[in-house]
């Protein structure tokens, strides 16, 4: 019978998700629609997917059990910063202008839109190589999180899970495209916040309620971590300056990574930016909060071994938390993982093929693409992405490469140290030059490549991929506006013809703004 609840409800979702992607196939008949969603997606069909490709299993099996382990209940700020920084402060800086500038450069990715606003071809190319390049770890760490949940919940051999997931997330992406991608996110989306919710009463009950389970942290020990008594109980935890790397990493982050800003692109109108604007946080506050909120307390539930680390590894410690729920409440984490990992998935696939498509394929390896051709190469490049990541996964897990944080963490690092400053000053600053923009793109290349291999080399502290990527992030800041003073300033006409699109004169309604009316009082 507990066999049958849960392969019931996993029917229930794959069965939602293929009918939602074949049913939006009729928004994917040009690249436009394909791509962006026709550049007409609601407030909350945009917030929802911008969230849930945020958060996936990375976030609830890999760093809300690496960080609840090393920060106790400190790990919870990272999840605030995440809200705060990650969600609303990059709507508020981030929605509007790359909406206007985006569709006035008629850019549908981030290459081309580096390739329009710094005219340079090589850019663009580079900007999609290093996409396509660092985004397959990230992938296959989805993979890695969901399928240690499905272990414990069905006994089902990590391959088989990881080739399930990959099919079913191909047909729905590869039938509806972005629009399918953006429903199905609200769907999963929805499921993700009652469910972590659900869990986190759940376990903490298990021990008490929070009072009890917050005493019980509190007299938990190890001096390999620090000789305070109730550390992990306490306001910043343990080391309050690597929490701080990672909450940079997490949620400065995301302003950089093509596949989250590339859902401004497809916003609607203003209404709507101000609208995803709240719901995103709310999302954000809810399951990032939530997640790292759980994981703070799992060294209630597992064993550490004598160097500190949990028994069986960081993974292991979420899974541990939930392995004794009731079966419906496992059922519920099961496809709670299952959405966020494949809302993140799809985003993550779809960024690839749309990216090597446009900006890579179309204009050099093939001169006249149709949009025929155009569409049936993204659809292909959606399959071979996920098949090379779920190779590396499997690969990676029988290995034991690198943990799920740390894969991510790479990925991160690599592609929003890259692109973070440079996207963000070419939105604000008409002196960034493209000098520099390559600049940062070579730096925080190499020093997160540098790092997969010298490791043992770099400083105690950026020895961790996640300080480094937090490292290349904030070093972007310094590197485009000095290297963008220091090069020669972009081309007068060609810049002032870029930004022209925030100085057109629209017209609204009262109800979107109230200008500089005034009534006189009589």
């Amino acid at each position: 019978m507990e066999l049958f609840i849960k392969i019931a409800m996993l029917v229930v979702f794959f069965g939602v998700m293929i009918f939602v992607g074949l049913y939006c196939r009729k928004h994917a008949t040009d690249v436009n629609g394909f791509v962006l969603g026709g550049r007409s997606v609601g407030p909350w069909l945009t917030a929802f997917a911008y969230g849930t490709s945020y958060f996936s299993a990375v976030i609830f099996v890999g760093y809300a059990g690496q960080f609840g382990w090393k920060y106790g209940i400190a790990a919870t700020w990272i999840g605030i910063a995440n809200a705060l920084l990650g969600s609303l402060l990059a709507w508020v800086v981030l929605g509007r202008r790359t909406r206007v500038m985006t569709q006035h450069l008629n850019s549908a990715t981030m290459p081309q839109f580096f390739e329009k606003r710094f005219d340079s071809k090589a850019m663009k190319l580079i900007a999609s190589a290093l996409i396509f390049i660092f985004l397959i770890p990230y992938t296959a760490s989805l993979y890695n999180g969901l399928s240690r949940l499905f272990g414990m919940a069905f006994d089902i051999s990590y391959p088989v899970c990881v080739i399930a997931m990959a099919v079913l997330t191909a047909i729905y992406v590869i039938a509806g495209g972005y629009m399918a991608t953006a429903v199905n996110d609200f769907i999963q989306g929805i499921i993700m916040i009652v469910g972590i919710i659900a869990v986190v009463v759940a376990v903490l009950g298990s021990k008490g309620g929070f009072m009890a389970s917050l005493d019980g942290l509190a007299k938990v020990s190890d001096t390999t971590v620090s000789s305070t008594p109730g550390i992990f109980s306490s306001f910043f935890g343990p080391d309050p300056i690597n929490l701080l790397a990672v909450m940079i990493l997490t949620s400065l982050g995301t302003w950089g990574l093509p596949q989250m800003v590339q859902k401004f692109y497809a916003i609607k109108s203003e209404q709507s930016i101000s609208k995803g604007t709240i719901i995103s946080t709310f999302f954000a506050v809810v399951v990032a909060g939530g997640c790292y909120f759980l994981g703070g307390f799992g060294r209630l539930f597992g064993e550490a071994a004598a160097d500190g680390n949990p028994v069986g590894g960081f993974d292991a410690v979420v899974p541990t938390m939930l392995s004794n729920l009731p079966v419906i409440l496992i059922a519920i984490v099961v496809v709670l993982v299952l959405s966020a990992s494949m809302s993140t998935l799809s985003s993550l696939v779809l960024t690839s093929s749309s990216t090597l498509t446009l900006d890579f394929i179309k204009g050099n390896v093939k001169k006249n693409m149709s949009e025929k051709g155009q569409l049936l190469s993204m659809r292909v490049l959606i399959a071979v992405f996920i098949i090379i990541s779920a190779v590396i996964a499997i690969v990676q897990y029988e290995s034991n490469v690198a943990f799920i944080a740390q894969m991510m963490g790479i990925s991160w690092g690599a592609l929003a140290g890259a692109f973070l400053a440079p996207f963000l000053f070419g939105l604000y600053w008409k002196r960034t030059t493209k000098v520099a923009c390559f600049v940062n793109f070579g730096f925080s290349t190499v020093v997160m490549v540098l790092n997969i291999f010298l490791r043992p080399y770099f400083p105690a502290f950026l020895q961790s991929p996640i300080n480094a990527g937090a490292f290349c992030m904030l070093a972007g800041f310094l590197i485009v506006p000095l290297f963008s003073l220091i090069t020669k300033a972009p081309e007068k006409p060609l810049v002032e013809q870029i930004f022209s699109c925030y100085e057109r004169t629209v017209t609204v309604t009262v109800k979107d703004s109230i200008g500089d009316s005034r009534v006189e009082e009589k």
